[in-house]
């Protein structure tokens, strides 16, 4: 199992040797600005390369929101997703989130199903 680190503030190469290999080509977002905003986030490195990722967002209350729950493709179905993912709805909890939000395609919810999330309604409204 890879090290789970908290916080780690990854550097712009470590998101852009992750992100295209994950997001299909996708260019990583500008991590900068975002991280130091968020309750938390967490990493997942093997040998010293981040292979995992998940930032947790919040509205500076109670609220908390997982988003870009990454795993590298060559690692995926060994239980890192749902390390990182376990380790910060525990660490969004000690932080003071009440609560925890997830959107996610449908595939993905047996994955998060089983990590402890719940079926809700919600909105949606796409601005660009």
């Amino acid at each position: 199992m890879p090290d789970i680190r908290i916080d780690p503030f990854p550097s712009p190469e470590e998101f852009a040797a992750l992100w295209p290999a994950a997001w299909d080509g996708a260019e990583a977002p500008d991590f900068t600005r975002i991280l130091s905003r968020s309750l938390s986030h967490l990493g997942a490195y093997h040998d010293g390369r981040l292979i995992g990722f998940v930032n947790v967002a919040w509205d500076g209350g109670i609220h908390a929101f997982l988003l870009d729950t990454t795993v590298h493709p060559d690692l995926r179905r060994q239980g890192i997703a749902t390390a990182i993912v376990v380790e910060a709805v525990r660490v969004a909890g000690e932080r003071g989130a009440e609560w925890l939000h997830v959107d996610f395609e449908p595939h993905l919810q047996g994955f998060y199903h089983a990590c402890g999330f719940r079926p809700t309604e919600a909105g949606l409204i796409r601005l660009t």
